[in-house]
């Protein structure tokens, strides 16, 4: 008797280092959990999440080819690999920003099932700015699934897609992996994140920071991540003078156990998607203070209630926020109390109910 299961491949950038490729580890085990076949793959050789089913690295692959041979060979062996696997659903998570490449992927895609995920509000990074062009790529699309109702309305608005639903990420509070700690501070706050100055606003964090001057109470400011920034923020860091308070360390596999020893964390991003640090501070029972960027925040986080959202770009109000999660015991305590019921509706049960109502029923 054929047991065959349907077949679904997860392309992404890489299976580490950020919010969107954290996720595709969750889906992956989403997926499985509703009886798919999965098939992850990722376009460079970073892989630090541990994943459900099947891994193709392209990145690592085509590490010794030539620079300009390495796009050819990817799209080569994609396509041998959809085609010899017969997978016939692809999710397409990865960033879309240079459209004649996504063109000639479209052609690799064939006649398959495709739902695109639009995991940021900076919508460039995934769409074309015209919209005729937009449509003839991606119009056809099974679903496109946007990750905030914000991300969602603001596509709807700019290009008229008929095909879009929104369906968060969800939080996943197991832990895996190595549970060592690195040293930390008896006393501190948590960024825990890509380091993307460009996206995440270390600057504005920092300024806040030593505006808030919560350092002569005794905290630090942890960051915790990695990412093309790392050298910029430390530089920032010394510039300001606050060395002795501020503490780098690598993002570790297994980060909840620091996250519960945070006080609370923090997020200055210019802009988001539907950030997984909030989620997961919040399903880790820990408050957050954000800035109401554009998407993410506002729909997660309710002001005094499970954390503060102050308005962005605004130092002075950011500082004094940090200064009243520090100081404020009964706002802290009711934050705290409030926090992980209200971010249960984004589980990985909730979360999977919304994907399996869209995907076709597994064989």
């Amino acid at each position: 008797m054929d047991t065959a299961k349907t077949k679904i491949a997860i392309l992404s950038h890489s299976l580490g280092g950020g919010g969107a490729e954290r996720f595709a580890a969750h889906l992956s085990f989403i997926l499985e959990g509703l009886h798919y076949e999965i098939y992850n793959i990722i376009l460079t050789e970073t892989q630090d999440y541990e994943y459900a089913g099947k891994l193709l690295n392209l990145g690592l692959l085509a590490k010794n080819q030539p620079a300009w041979k390495r796009k050819f060979t990817k799209a080569s062996l994609l396509k041998k690999y959809l085609s010899e696997n017969e997978i016939n659903i692809l999710i397409d998570n990865r960033p879309r920003n240079f459209q004649l490449s996504e063109w000639l992927v479209r052609q690799i895609y064939g006649d398959r099932k495709v739902y695109y995920l639009i995991q940021n509000y900076k919508l460039a990074n995934y769409l074309p700015q015209s919209q005729w062009l937009a449509n003839m790529l991606y119009g056809k699309a099974e679903k496109i699934i946007c990750v905030s109702q914000a991300i969602e309305a603001k596509v709807k608005a700019q290009y008229h897609f008929k095909n879009t639903v929104t369906i968060e990420n969800p939080v996943d509070l197991s832990e895996k992996g190595n549970a060592a700690l690195p040293s930390l501070p008896e006393k501190f706050i948590l960024y825990f994140g890509r380091f993307d100055e460009k996206a995440k606003n270390f600057t504005l964090m920092l300024e806040a920071f030593a505006a808030s001057k919560i350092y002569n109470m005794g905290y630090q400011l942890v960051l915790m991540g990695e990412g093309p920034d790392r050298d910029y923020i430390g530089t920032q860091i010394s510039k300001s003078d606050l060395g002795a308070f501020v503490t780098m360390i690598p993002y570790q596999k297994n980060p909840f156990a620091i996250v519960r020893k945070s006080r609370f964390t923090l997020l200055t991003s210019h802009f988001e998607g539907f950030p997984l640090s909030i989620v997961e501070s919040l399903g880790n029972r820990i408050p957050v203070v954000a800035v109401d960027c554009e998407s993410g925040p506002r729909e997660v986080i309710q002001n005094e209630k499970n954390g503060l959202l102050v308005a962005n770009y605004n130092a002075d109000a950011l500082a004094d926020a940090i200064n009243r999660m520090v100081s404020d015991e009964s706002l802290y305590n009711h934050c705290r109390k409030n926090a992980a019921a209200s971010v249960a509706h984004l589980s990985l049960e909730s979360i999977a109910k919304k994907w399996a109502a869209i995907l076709p029923k597994p064989l």
